[in-house]
């Protein structure tokens, strides 16, 4: 039977430990992954301590504390704090998820704090997402039309036209989704994954855009749409309550029906 395990540099190793201070009485223990490209060092996780009485009610806010009172070095994006612009995905307790949104009370035992999973790591929790937002600007995010606009410079939809974009343009780009499927960690050079397939669903559902055919036709290729093979890991984990995988349907819908 083949046995098959990492390379002897990405394995994790053991951390440093950073107690609460004395008389912290509701203490609770996150065991962070940290690594730093510019010490030569294997990955390793670091536990620390947070007194929750001092503390806000979400993961970020532990973190923030973290870097502020305990571990300057400790790395992560953030930004708005609302769970609005996706900065703070990572993964919690083996979930992709915001930071910001995530109550620290969800989580029984420790918890555990990594990067988004299959991505290159920058530095502890913040991965690389290079490929991720050169694949989102590949399906042109935009809307495209050769009508003029009218005169008041507006494109107006129907309530029923809008309402097809419901589920669709609440997407922040945090990455949770993409980073949560199978078919995305061995195929990212080619199949463009939940986020970027959704947002190319919400163009095409959009009744001012007119460049349908166009849309289809950069998407009809073996890997680029027809890796999703619809385990709905995409759906349980986004943190906005999206389905991808039902625009990914959706999009093969329209496939099927051009040819017909």
């Amino acid at each position: 039977m083949a046995e098959f395990s990492l390379p002897a540099n990405s394995k994790v190793g053991k951390g440093k430990t950073h107690k609460a201070a004395d008389g912290a009485k509701n203490r609770k223990r996150f065991q962070i992954y940290r690594w730093n490209p510019d010490d030569g060092n294997n990955p390793q996780i670091d536990t620390y301590e947070v007194d929750l009485d001092a503390c806000g009610p979400m993961v970020l806010d532990a973190l923030i504390k973290i870097k502020n009172e305990v571990d300057p070095t400790l790395t992560f994006r953030r930004s708005c704090r609302e769970g609005v612009c996706g900065s703070c995905a990572m993964n919690i307790d083996g979930t992709n998820t915001l930071a910001c949104t995530k109550p620290i009370e969800d989580v029984k035992d420790d918890v555990k704090v990594y990067p988004l999973p299959h991505q290159p790591v920058i530095k502890d929790l913040v991965p690389d997402l290079t490929n991720f937002y050169a694949q989102y600007a590949s399906i042109k995010p935009w809307m495209q039309s050769d009508s003029p606009p009218p005169p008041d410079g507006e494109r107006l939809q129907s309530k029923e036209d809008r309402v097809e974009l419901d589920g669709l343009y609440e997407c922040i780009m945090c990455a949770s989704c993409s980073t949560s499927c199978p078919s995305y960690w061995w195929n990212s050079d080619r199949y463009l994954g939940p986020a970027a397939l959704l947002q190319a669903y919400r163009w095409l559902a959009d009744s001012r855009d007119e460049y349908t055919g166009e849309r289809l036709d950069d998407l009809e290729d073996p890997f680029r749409l027809y890796r999703c093979h619809t385990i709905m890991n995409c759906a349980r984990t986004c943190p906005k309550g999206l389905n991808p995988a039902q625009a990914i349907g959706k999009i093969k819908e329209m496939m099927v029906k051009r040819r017909g």
